[in-house]
């Protein structure tokens, strides 16, 4: 048997993905989750008990807080006078730890780990696998860590269970608490998520100008494909005279001359605030 896992939130949507992969370690659990819903949840879909917040705790040598990031810092600093010195408090997003939320114990070993889910251009033939867009289920994905606190030695155990909770695993990738908010929120939300909604945004005017929706959906589906393609070295290529001047006019229509800033780390640490 290997340590001891209390899962905060355990019957939430994370937190029971979570703990299906956690039923296929050597880890022994402790499900905790204050929500009847939850509980239930937990225990129609996986025959699960919960216990009491001070029993998972009295023997946890790692607590997983699969909990909102608004409340993360409540849920750390409620939990603290309970831990004993060496425990490892693993968070499953940068923004908390990055924004200051975790308790000023030093003795405690914070780690971070977020998975960069399934990649578009991988080589899945399963179907299962195809269609598992999140991860954790049957696509491998990639994942993120940094070892915020706590000896040198932590890490290994940190990284085997988010390897663990995140499996199948491509690759792991070991970063700073830094690095990883510069991925999240700043690369993953800010850019990358605001991008794509105005891509919907502008599919959607396409339609409403009298382009049929389907294919104006196949037309835009296709083309983010074969441009990402290129544009990220899966296959080598060069774009048209014709798109290169489509993207040299097109930037500055679209883009801020600044837009940049937004990986300025008074921006990461304001987006953050806004999260948490």
């Amino acid at each position: 048997m290997k340590e001891t896992i209390a899962l905060f939130g355990a019957g939430g949507k994370m937190g029971v993905r979570l703990s299906k992969n956690l039923l296929k370690s050597d880890y022994r659990v402790h499900h905790v989750e204050p929500g009847e819903a939850g509980r239930k949840r937990l225990k129609d879909e996986l025959g699960l008990d919960c216990v009491e917040e001070s029993v998972a705790l009295a023997d946890a040598d790692v607590v997983i807080l699969a909990v909102p990031d608004t409340i993360i810092g409540k849920v750390a600093h409620k939990i603290s006078d309970q831990l004993k010195p060496g425990t490892m408090i693993m968070l499953l997003d940068a923004a908390a730890p990055f924004a200051g939320h975790l308790p000023d114990r030093k003795d405690l070993t914070y780690f971070v780990s977020h998975p960069c889910h399934p990649t578009i251009y991988n080589d899945e033939v399963e179907e299962a696998a195809r269609r598992d867009y999140f991860g954790g289920v049957a696509a491998r994905q990639s994942i993120t860590s940094a070892l915020m606190q706590g000896p040198e030695s932590a890490f290994d155990l940190g990284e085997d269970v988010a390897k663990t909770i995140y499996q199948p695993i491509k690759d792991s990738y070991r970063l700073t608490v830094d690095q990883m908010a510069l991925l999240e929120p700043g690369l993953s939300e800010t850019v990358c998520a605001t991008l794509l909604a105005v891509m919907r945004e502008a599919m959607d005017e396409t339609v409403r100008r009298g382009v049929p929706e389907k294919c104006a959906r196949d037309f835009l589906l296709g083309h983010m494909n074969i441009l990402g393609a290129v544009i990220f070295n899966e296959i080598p290529g060069a774009f048209s005279d014709a798109c290169n001047k489509a993207i040299t006019f097109g930037k500055p229509r679209l883009m801020r001359d600044d837009w940049i800033k937004v990986f300025d780390r008074d921006e990461i640490a304001e987006s953050i605030r806004r999260i948490t």
